[in-house]
C-alpha cells in the first residue's frame, strides 16, 4: 500500500518533468493558440477532478447527515476558495500570458515570480491526490484504488502542457534549455510535498475527510477560474481554449468512471 501511494503522488510530478522536458525538443516558443489549447485543457481536467473525484465523494461520505450531507462539502469548499485567494494576495507571483505581477510588490525576478504562479496551482493538485489517497489508505468513502489512480493520471495530464508552459517561455527569454527544464521541474516538485502532508494529515483525522476532499476542490477551483480561464479566452479564437476544455473534462470524466 506505502508503495502505490508514493508512486500515485508521484505520477502528477512525472507529468510536469515530462512537459517541462519539452524545451530539449521544441526550438521556438507555443503558439499563442497552442498555449490556449494547453491551459482550457488543463482547466477542463481540473473542473471534472474537482467534481468527480473531490465534491461527489465528500458528500457521499457525509450521507448520515440526510438533507444536510452537503454541509461538509460546502464549508470544505469555501475555506479551500479562501486559503487560495489569501495565497493570491501574500505571494508575490507574474501570470505567464498577461505579464503582469500579482501579490505585494517585491524584488523577486521574473523568472522566480514565474515559477511562484506555477507553483501556486500546484499546491492543491498535490493536495488534492493527497487526500484521495488517503481515503484510500484509511479505507474511508469507499475510495477506490482505481478512483485513486484515476485523479492522479488525470492531474499528471493537464500537468505535462504546464510543464511546458513554463519552460519554454523561459528559454525564450534566454535561459538555457537545461535551466528552464530544472525550473520547470521545480515549479511541480511541491506537489508531492503537499500530497504527502496531506496524507499524513488525513490520516490522523479520518473524520474531516469530506471537509479535505471539498477544501482541495475549491482551492483547484479557484485556480480555474481566477487563472486558467482568463489565459484560454485571451485575444482572439478563444474558441480553441473552450474546445480545449471539453476535452479535458471529458477525458478527467471518462477516466474517473472507468477507473473509479
Amino acid at each position: 500500500m506505502l508503495q502505490t501511494i508514493i508512486w500515485g503522488l508521484m505520477i502528477p510530478f512525472i507529468g510536469t518533468s515530462a512537459g517541462a522536458a519539452c524545451v530539449f525538443f521544441l526550438k521556438k516558443d507555443l503558439k499563442d493558440n497552442v498555449q490556449r489549447a494547453l491551459t482550457g485543457f488543463a482547466a477542463g481536467v481540473m473542473v471534472a477532478a474537482s467534481i468527480w473525484s473531490l465534491i461527489v465523494p465528500a458528500i457521499e461520505q457525509s450521507a448520515d447527515r440526510g438533507r444536510f450531507a452537503f454541509l461538509p462539502a460546502f464549508a470544505g469548499f469555501w475555506f479551500g476558495i479562501l486559503f487560495l485567494l489569501l495565497l493570491d494576495h501574500i505571494i508575490p507571483h507574474l501570470h505567464v500570458y498577461i505579464n503582469q505581477t500579482e501579490g505585494p510588490k517585491s524584488k523577486l525576478t521574473r523568472t522566480a515570480m514565474l515559477v511562484l504562479a506555477v507553483t501556486l496551482h500546484n499546491i492543491p493538485e498535490g493536495m488534492a491526490v493527497g487526500v484521495v489517497y488517503a481515503g484510500l489508505l484509511n479505507g474511508s468513502g469507499n475510495i477506490t484504488a482505481g478512483a485513486a489512480l484515476a485523479l492522479a493520471l488525470g492531474i499528471a495530464i493537464q500537468n505535462f502542457p504546464e510543464g511546458a508552459i513554463i519552460s519554454m517561455p523561459l528559454y525564450s527569454e534566454g535561459k538555457s534549455k537545461l535551466k528552464s527544464f530544472v525550473l520547470g521541474v521545480l515549479s511541480g516538485a511541491v506537489e508531492p510535498v503537499f500530497g504527502g502532508l496531506t496524507v499524513l494529515i488525513a490520516g490522523l483525522v479520518v473524520p474531516a475527510m469530506p471537509y479535505l476532499l471539498s477544501f482541495a476542490a475549491g482551492a483547484m477551483l479557484y485556480v480555474v477560474v481566477e487563472e486558467l480561464i482568463p489565459e484560454m479566452s485571451q485575444g482572439k479564437h478563444s474558441n480553441v481554449g473552450v474546445i480545449s476544455f471539453a476535452i479535458g473534462f471529458s477525458l478527467m470524466m471518462a477516466l474517473d468512471v472507468a477507473l473509479g
